[in-house]
């Protein structure tokens, strides 16, 4: 079996979408010729097709793939809701957090990284995903 790279959805050029102009059978060697337009997932990044397969595989449940990624369930949160904005559904925005609120959430995140819990790299996007809200 003949291992062939994915095919890209964005050029590597301008970032424009890309367009299939050439289908072929490997079989038979039929080609059909044209303008087709690749699927959704094919034109997202490589790391947010593989969160959606992971997603996926875990048929939505996102303490698994929490578990499976080895991070935080905001994290996940996050990009879920980033794929359902590049898939080009809207995403219901969230209440805004209050400043109290918002400092018990980077307490907690702190206590994390001092238990171990978390890496100092997962406590960073944590606090920068706080910041964010």
């Amino acid at each position: 079996m003949r291992i062939m790279p994915e095919v890209i959805g964005k050029c590597p050029v301008c970032g424009g979408d890309l367009e299939v102009t050439e289908l072929q059978c490997p079989t038979c060697h039929t080609r059909v010729s044209g303008h087709f337009d690749l699927c959704k997932f094919c034109k997202l990044p490589p790391e947010q097709r593989a969160f959606a397969e992971i997603f996926i595989k875990n048929r939505g449940n996102i303490r698994d793939v929490e578990k499976e990624l080895g991070i935080s369930y905001p994290t996940v949160r996050g990009r879920l809701e980033a794929l359902i904005r590049a898939l080009g559904y809207p995403v219901d925005s969230e209440p805004e957090v209050s400043e109290a609120q918002r400092a018990v959430q980077k307490k907690a995140i702190v206590d994390k990284l001092s238990r171990g819990e978390i890496s100092a790299q997962e406590a960073l996007r944590q606090l920068k995903n706080l910041s964010l809200k």
